[in-house]
């Protein structure tokens, strides 16, 4: 009996530690060798989801479902990057605050060369000859949520309804207050007319 529990005890671990497993992303996935790269290129393809946003510790986006393709090409001393993200991301609404699903179609381009340091101030980005790598998982990241609108709503009549009638109701008692402020004290309109007098 006690073997019979052990049996089912350690299929349960093993599930889970594959499950685990599977929700986890190795970013290193994403650095790419320029060293090796042939003079023809090379394309990388990268399956973005939740796991990829909870690895990079993404502040903006934490949900979605995107795939990237990059595409390496080699021209004289420097490397074009030509990078397709397509999918959804997963952020919320900015009126009702639930979250929605923002498309993303985009084709972004990145230029890099190798030199002494590392640096990606300039509009080219320099990569240590030593090392070779250059870790694509933060670009594609500033990528994405450079492609989202800066304002993100849901389509008319998909908002939560709840908080758009909280809202309404905000908003009316907040105009009657202002209606209130707006009304002048006759002892300051008296003086508003002596000073335009003068």
């Amino acid at each position: 009996m006690r073997e019979i529990k052990n049996i089912h005890l350690i299929d349960f671990l093993s599930e889970n530690i594959r499950n685990f497993a599977s929700q986890m992303c190795s970013l290193d996935t994403f650095k790419i060798d320029l060293k090796e790269l042939k003079e023809d290129g090379k394309t990388f393809s990268f399956h973005l989801d939740d796991s990829y946003f909870k690895a990079i510790d993404a502040p903006d986006v934490m949900h979605g479902e995107l795939d990237v393709e990059v595409d390496v090409q080699k021209v004289a001393d420097m490397f074009r990057f030509d990078i397709h993200t397509d999918g959804v991301v997963h952020i919320p609404c900015d009126i009702c605050l639930e979250d929605m699903d923002q498309p993303i179609d985009a084709d972004n381009h990145l230029v890099a060369k190798f030199g002494l340091e590392y640096n990606d101030d300039d509009e080219v980005i320099i990569v240590p000859e030593e090392e070779g790598i250059l870790d694509m998982s933060w670009f594609i990241y500033e990528f994405i949520v450079l492609n989202i609108p800066i304002k993100h709503v849901h389509a008319p009549g998909k908002c939560n309804p709840a908080m758009i009638q909280m809202l309404h109701e905000h908003n009316a008692a907040r105009s009657s207050e202002e209606e209130e402020e707006q009304t002048i004290d006759p002892r300051w309109d008296a003086l508003k007319k002596l000073k335009d007098s003068l």
